[in-house]
């Protein structure tokens, strides 16, 4: 089990199988020299899955996406330099979208530091603020004392990838040579071997399992009756990453449905993939939130947020102008108030706060409907009524359709990743609710394009059958994400919205000045994604029609990567939905 060929080799497997009695079960390796001991050690566990990646960056986002699929901690190892300053985006992403990662960075021991060495930065805090914890690990030492120290400091930083909330443990890893797993003459080596006995070493070490931490809890029965009473009440379902979809929005229907509260739900959030489980779901707000008269006639008197506030810039607006008073839940500790209103962090998770209301728990539901819930109701089901006759019409390749498809055709469960930009935008305003399970993914910690694609297939590696939703200029930033293929398991169908340029910024006041957009902002690539699909040997499909997305997307094959390719027009895109948008409430 353990190496105990050299020190460097001892010390990098304790701290592999500590990682592996923890829970430890992917490893995300990146090619180098300083991280020899690492990488051996982690290449050579029975039980843990590695997979070597070339490029730094799109690694550390195939291992946000693994960690983001499946709630565990991933590791990712690179060697000494610059290598790791190529993670600084996904950790980021990381902090901020609460996924959890263990970031190994190889170094050169301190006498080969400040001196010209070669391949050597100040990689002590390194990432800043952004990690959860960090610090640099002791020089590997053959001292039981020392060995000690490292299995208990490793227990902690697997601990603080998940608590307080999920996020980033840096621990920088110094090695002096030899790297390699030569066979050390060392008599206090071959001393510790013939004594040592790993499996009292590890016998203590549990698997660990996340529990929600409630912060606070300040929710009392008095102010439960004051939301019951008010019959003008929202709650808003915003971006948020659920591992348990169907528990998270059943919580959110039993409190709807205990205060006859309406529930606007955003489009990155499963609830519109569990929308049986809520009679009073509203999804089309952002239309009917262009049209001024509902502004005034649906203000509401108070609003429960759940996680963060969602995309529309409508909704957020909305917020601001009527000013209504505001709790959010979210057990995260952080602020989730960007408009800076009547509002309260209630630090709980929605599940624990219902699982702990006796009768929200039993299912009781307020008897009486109000008016306002009934307008609101009535508004919605006539917008999507209008969204889907248009929709359904619709021949020619508008990348909004593309959204309102993949709601109704994808396969129960298939989890889809959603770029930035245009794509989650378009998810907003046209993915209709259904009771379909899909499971949506996405990077909103900092709202970036970065690392699409290699998030996209760390989400679809040995998962079900996955899709991606995405640009042009998202997918080509990611394309070294296509490197994995020959290590990827499972099967991602890439659905690329290919219209030559960045359709967010055609929404944008900037293009308007015609004599720098196209080459400062929209930055055309002109791509020919046929031939890139042949050069990194990945299946390729031309879209010209509606009817031939539908049939590729239902049943979604099982193995390997596809691309299937729409080319829409960027402007006349921005300018149907700038003319059509808010007129789908109009009736």
């Amino acid at each position: 089990m353990l190496d105990f060929r050299n020190t460097n080799t001892l010390w990098a497997s304790i701290l592999v199988e500590t990682l592996y009695k923890l829970g430890l079960k992917t490893a995300i390796l990146c090619p180098g020299s300083r991280s020899t001991p690492l990488t051996l050690a982690f290449a050579t566990h029975p039980k843990i899955e590695t997979i070597s990646i070339l490029d730094e960056r799109s690694a550390s986002f195939f291992a946000l996406g693994i960690a983001k699929k499946s709630g565990i901690p991933t590791a990712l190892i690179c060697t000494s330099g610059t290598a790791a300053a190529n993670f600084y985006p996904a950790i980021i992403e990381a902090k901020y979208s609460h996924v959890s990662l263990l970031i190994l960075t190889a170094d050169r021991p301190p006498e080969l530091r400040d001196c010209h060495a070669g391949q050597t930065i100040d990689q002590l805090k390194l990432y800043g603020n952004y990690p959860n914890w960090q610090t640099e690990l002791s020089l590997p030492n053959l001292d039981l004392n020392l060995l000690t120290y490292l299995r208990q400091t490793i227990i902690f930083a697997y601990e603080k990838t998940q608590f307080p909330v999920r996020g980033v443990v840096h621990l920088n890893c110094p090695f002096r040579k030899p790297l390699e797993p030569i066979e050390e003459e060392n008599k206090n080596r071959l001393a510790l071997q013939e004594y040592f006995n790993d499996q009292d070493f590890f016998a203590h070490i549990l698997p660990q399992k996340v529990n929600r931490n409630i912060l606070n809890n300040p929710i009392n029965d008095h102010l439960i009756q004051e939301w019951k009473n008010c019959e003008r009440g929202i709650i808003i379902v915003g971006v948020d990453q659920s591992y348990q979809p169907w528990e998270y929005c059943h919580a959110i229907a039993s409190l709807s449905q205990y205060l006859g509260w309406i529930v606007l739900g955003e489009g990155l959030s499963p609830i519109r993939n569990y929308a049986g489980l809520n009679p009073y779901l509203i999804t089309n707000y952002d239309p009917i939130l262009r049209q001024e008269k509902y502004v005034q006639q649906l203000s509401p008197k108070k609003v429960i947020q759940i996680g963060e506030l969602p995309t529309s810039i409508i909704l957020r607006e909305y917020l601001k102008k009527v000013n209504p008073q505001r709790w959010i839940f979210d057990p995260t500790g952080e602020n989730l108030e960007p408009l800076h209103s009547n509002t309260n962090h209630l630090r709980i998770a929605i599940e624990d706060f219902v699982n702990n209301t006796p009768d929200i728990k039993q299912g009781l539901i307020k008897s009486e409907v109000s008016s306002y819930l009934k307008q609101w109701y009535q508004v919605n089901q006539k917008t999507q009524q209008k969204i889907d006759q248009t929709m359904t019409k619709m021949t020619e390749l508008f990348e909004g359709k593309t959204a309102w498809l993949l709601s109704q055709i994808l396969p129960s469960a298939t989890p889809i990743f959603i770029a930035n930009s245009m794509s989650v935008r378009n998810v907003e305003y046209f993915w209709t609710p259904k009771n379909s399970g899909i499971l949506p993914f996405f990077n909103r910690g900092v709202n970036g394009i970065d690392g699409t694609l290699s998030t996209a297939l760390g989400i679809a590696h040995n998962s079900q059958s996955s899709v991606l939703l995405t640009g042009d200029l998202a997918f080509l930033h990611d394309i070294n994400g296509l490197l994995i293929n020959s290590k990827f398991t499972g099967h991602l169908t890439i659905i690329l919205i290919n219209n030559e340029g960045g359709g967010i910024f055609e929404t944008l006041p900037i293009a308007q000045f015609e004599d720098t957009f196209e080459e400062y902002f929209a930055t055309p690539q002109n791509i020919n994604f046929e031939q890139l699909s042949q050069t990194y040997k990945i299946e390729y499909h031309l879209i010209s029609e509606w009817q031939e997305l539908i049939k590729m997307l239902n049943p979604l094959p099982d193995t390997g990567i596809r691309l299937l390719e729409i080319k829409t027009n960027r402007k006349k895109d921005a300018q149907w939905l700038q003319f059509n948008l808010k007129k789908m409430s109009i009736f």
